[in-house]
């Protein structure tokens, strides 16, 4: 069966689905129909699906024509019926794996996605995990699931891992042009796996085993988080010291070996970076093990907010004015350049806690209209408006493009600069991280 199904792959006649159509899941289903893939995508909102069947993208990274024309060219439908997983070849389960409050890992949307595969699974059929997890999920929770109805794993279907590797905004990687790692629970899984992605990536890495593939993108983020964390507490050590942490990065980077640049901000935001060492460091102490230097490291990380604030503290200080009754107004929301996503955005956590600290905060974000955290909800505020009404202090927490730097170093009574985009212009009243 699964020489069939790598048959029709290639003949580029086979019929894909997607569970998810978020940040992960719909460049990859577009990238299947952009292929020659018949392609089905499945999600919850039906809002999503019909913007989508309307040939309209969400998604900064998906154009708005790439959608409409593989839904003109009859290659690409959206759906929330999820009995149409039926009368596909191959489904990918791309869904948030959040944490619970707890920190332990919320495997909740993927046991719901595997529960309606279940439904409808049938012979010859490729699942493919693509959420984030800890090592072992596929073999411990998906495969008995799909299993349950008398199926089995590399005879009946196949069954594999591949993590996702989107960099929301990178205008330089994007689904085609980045490596595929790909582990299934047996040969022939492995090989129905590569076939598949393979229509839609140039390059395909292949694994020995899924709990490989998973341990792959805990280690990539992981790696990101901890390095993160050691320039961040370098960064408030030179603070400290009177040394400008920027520019020591710089020159640091000109060492063409046994360095890579990673730099200080106001935390970690986004669904990967802030959540996947936490998954790792769970499944560790399963087996008792205990992860210090990643804990410390998320320690680090999570402080940045606190230390940000301080900064305003410091800011507004120099001026004979205290946070509480200050109007504060921080140019973005999003966790990260030129992106719509906001999810565990350090910049919701720095409002958070000004508010608390009697703060009037406002923000101004081209590509986050609302916000919703804990107790409060704010809507963005045109920058023109923003300068018009005045603010005591301003808090770069997101060095979107759109915004002019110049006009903000001249307008502004206050910056606290938290990304360094204001790089190379001088003033008293700028603040650096």
């Amino acid at each position: 069966m699964s020489d069939v199904l790598i048959e029709k792959l290639r003949a580029r006649q086979a019929h894909a689905g997607v569970i998810g159509l978020g940040y992960v899941g719909l460049p990859l289903a577009v990238a299947f129909a952009r292929a020659g893939l018949q392609v089905t995508g499945f999600d919850l909102e039906s809002s999503k699906v019909a913007m989508l069947n309307a040939g309209e993208s969400y998604i900064l990274d998906v154009p708005n024509c790439h959608v409409s024309q593989a839904v003109g060219e009859g290659r690409f439908q959206a759906t929330t019926d999820v009995s149409a997983l039926s009368a596909v070849d191959t489904i990918n389960i791309c869904v948030p794996t959040p944490l619970r409050k707890t920190k332990d890992p919320d495997l909740s949307f993927i046991v719901a996605a595997v529960t309606e595969t279940a439904k409808y699974l049938r012979r010859g059929q490729l699942v493919i995990l693509e959420s984030t997890t800890y090592p072992g999920t596929t073999e411990e929770v998906v495969q008995p699931m799909l299993e349950a109805g008398g199926l089995k794993a590399g005879v009946d279907f196949y069954l594999a891992f591949s993590p996702e590797r989107v960099d929301p905004g990178n205008p330089h990687f994007q689904t085609h042009n980045i490596p595929k790692v790909v582990g299934g629970v047996d040969p022939a899984s492995t090989e129905a796996a590569v076939a598949l992605y393979s229509t839609i990536v140039t390059d395909v890495v292949p694994v020995s085993s899924t709990r490989v593939a998973e341990m792959v993108k805990l280690l990539e983020n992981t790696f990101r988080a901890v390095n993160i964390g050691l320039v961040n507490e370098l960064a408030l050590m030179c603070r400290d010291l009177g040394i400008n942490v920027w520019e020591v990065i710089d020159a640091a980077k000109t060492k063409p070996f046994g360095f890579m640049p990673f730099y200080p901000g106001p935390g970690l935001g986004g669904h990967c970076i802030p959540i996947d060492p936490f998954y790792l460091s769970w499944k560790a102490r399963e087996t008792g093990f205990e992860s210090r230097f990643i804990e410390l490291a998320g320690h680090v990380n999570a402080s940045m907010p606190k230390h940000v604030v301080s900064l305003v503290a410091d800011a507004l200080n120099s001026i004979g004015r205290a946070i509480n009754g200050s109007r504060i107004h921080l140019f973005g929301m999003a966790y990260k350049p030129d992106v719509s996503d906001h999810r565990e955005s350090p910049a919701l956590d720095i409002a958070r806690l000004l508010r608390q600290r009697g703060a009037r905060v406002t923000y101004s974000d081209p590509h986050v209209r609302d916000v919703e955290h804990g107790d409060f909800q704010m809507a963005a505020v045109p920058l023109e408006e923003a300068y018009r009404n005045g603010f005591e202090c301003a808090i770069v927490t997101t060095n979107h493009r759109a915004f002019d730097y110049a006009e903000l170093a001249r307008r502004a009574p206050l910056i606290v600069d938290t990304r360094n985009a204001l790089k190379g212009v001088v003033g008293d009243h700028i603040f650096r991280l």
